[in-house]
């Protein structure tokens, strides 16, 4: 079994211990180091190489928002999934443009935590529903860009890719998008690896931002 190493960065000492002994009960998954802030946190990404940063958001000095931001700038290997007790709308929005796979409330229980670091680790997005059907609010409000039910595809996408990207950025995973379009699962797969290699993002998460940021696709009730 591959075990997924995390780094829990916090700047709360029983956050920190609570998060490694929950992790660590988990099979497959390792916590290899703790950090106490942002500017730690980046710095322990960097020796330690992660594949999932437990980030907190309100953090002294350097906050979780730019720690993200230069950790994803300097690993594409490495994710973070951003915990916080404030579920609030400009820290969803701005945490996933820094480049966060992933945004979890810091209520969350053991099991809903572990399952959210396998998720990320293996590169799809957890956003929680009430938080998916805020952020495409955000996106919907923000955006300058007219909107059609599809836009003029994306660079090389072809028309398959872009549907695909499009039910991407309503949050389906690849066995919904395979039901939807009635194909294999692992058709879906190989159409997402290529969609996201073409528009040169990191993960669905950062798809599906640039669906909705770019008019490609346009949120449903808005």
């Amino acid at each position: 079994m591959t075990t997924t190493r995390v780094l829990i960065a916090d700047d709360q000492v029983m956050v920190r211990q609570g998060f490694t002994v929950l992790l660590d009960a988990e099979p497959g998954i390792k916590v290899v180091g703790q950090a106490v802030d942002g500017a730690d946190a980046v710095a322990k990404a960097a020796e330690l190489a992660p594949d999932v940063v437990l980030m907190d958001i309100r953090m002294p000095g350097v906050g979780g928002i730019e720690a993200t931001r230069r950790v994803t700038a300097s690993s594409s290997a490495t994710r973070v999934l951003v915990l916080t007790t404030f579920d609030l709308d400009e820290y969803v929005y701005e945490a996933l443009r820094a480049g966060a796979s992933g945004f979890l409330l810091k209520d969350a229980s053991a099991t809903e935590l572990a399952h959210a670091v396998r998720v990320v680790a293996a590169g799809e997005a957890l956003l929680s529903p009430n938080i998916t059907k805020r952020l495409i609010a955000e996106f919907s409000r923000i955006s300058e860009v007219p909107r059609g039910p599809f836009a003029p595809r994306s660079g090389n996408l072809t028309e398959r890719e872009t549907e695909v990207l499009a039910l991407v950025a309503q949050g389906l995973s690849n066995a919904e998008i395979a039901e939807c379009l009635v194909v294999a699962e692992q058709t879906v797969k190989t159409h997402v690896s290529r969609t996201l290699a073409k528009l040169g993002v990191r993960d669905r998460t950062q798809a599906a931002i640039h669906a909705y940021e770019t008019g490609l696709v346009r949120p449903s009730g808005y």
